[in-house]
């Protein structure tokens, strides 16, 4: 009798285990296709960390994928997340255009999709949900107002221009915003202008093509941060001083612009947040909820001149 109670109580016990097991993860358990652009920046990899460490801190299976700065393999990965039914796809476009096929097969077989950090030109909206990041032409346009503030010398100002990735949003947007703002002032003009493919390798090589075909360069405005510190090499490797001889404004707001402009070197960074994992999350479970999204979800982001940067190194968290 005293066996038979035991046997019973296990049985109880062992299914209610198996009862707590088997509850909770299929009722709960979203799988979110990440299809991120590369590793090209100090930028992008904090941007990586970010999304990693926000989806394990909201319970979300990742699966992630590195396209290597390359269309082909997000479209790659895209359609193995529709293969393998996640629930909601997110990525970082590579490119503005070029997506509306891919989207389109995502769209029938109902996974929606989020654009994170940069957007994508197309003639049907409703592909995407909502697209989470900056606004590059603002972030052009507050790279020219810190220029046109700040820079006193009379006569010609001769800016060269380090743009991103071809065809990307940031290039794009960034590059009309800063066009934007100099308008109004003649004696400011961008007389070269050639990618550096958001590198630091990239920046210092065309920084030297820059120099070896022309001495007479004031501004140099650089897409991001890394492009800038190339360039910063190739002024040195010149026999001049950047921040000095040349002002160098850039945009991103990492921790390496921080160490350039403690030694003088960069005069300031335009903020763009590559945080965006915690949003990110929140907004795949409500999309997973129905909650309605607003197109375009912004970042708030600030502008750190050379002046500010000791006091707010401390505080970069990337």
């Amino acid at each position: 009798m005293l066996r038979s109670r035991r046997s019973v109580l296990s049985a109880i016990a062992a299914g209610l285990v198996v009862g707590s097991l088997a509850l909770p993860t299929s009722a709960s358990a979203l799988t979110l296709g990440f299809a991120q652009v590369g590793a090209e920046s100090e930028w992008r990899t904090a941007n990586t960390v970010s999304i990693k460490e926000a989806a394990k801190a909201a319970g979300i299976t990742l699966k992630f994928s590195d396209a290597q700065q390359k269309q082909e393999n997000q479209i790659k990965a895209i359609r193995s997340y529709i293969a393998q039914k996640v629930d909601v796809i997110a990525f970082a476009p590579v490119v503005t255009t070029g997506w509306d096929t891919v989207l389109m097969e995502a769209k029938k077989a109902k996974i929606p999709v989020i654009l994170t950090d940069r957007s994508i030109e197309t003639k049907d909206p409703s592909l995407y949900v909502t697209m989470i990041g900056s606004d590059f032409t603002e972030e052009g346009q507050k790279a020219a107002k810190w220029l046109l503030d700040n820079y006193k010398t009379p006569g010609d100002v001769n800016i060269v221009e380090l743009q991103g990735t071809v065809g990307s949003a940031p290039a794009i947007e960034r590059k009309k915003g800063f066009e934007e703002g100099i308008k109004g002032e003649p004696r400011f003009k961008i007389t070269r202008s050639q990618t550096g493919d958001f590198t630091r390798a990239k920046g210092k090589e065309v920084m030297e093509a820059f120099l070896k075909t022309d001495k007479n360069i004031q501004v140099l405005f650089a897409h991001n941060d890394d492009m800038a510190i190339g360039a910063i090499q190739a002024i040195e490797a010149a026999g001049m001083k950047p921040g000095k001889d040349i002002i160098i404004v850039s945009i991103d707001a990492v921790k390496g612009a921080f160490e350039a402009m403690m030694a003088g070197k960069l005069n300031v960074t335009v903020e763009c947040n590559p945080q965006l994992g915690p949003q990110l999350m929140t907004v795949v479970k409500e999309v997973k909820a129905g909650k309605e999204q607003p197109k375009w979800v912004k970042t708030v982001e600030g502008v750190f001149p050379m002046e500010t940067a000791a006091k707010e190194f401390p505080n970069r968290k990337y």
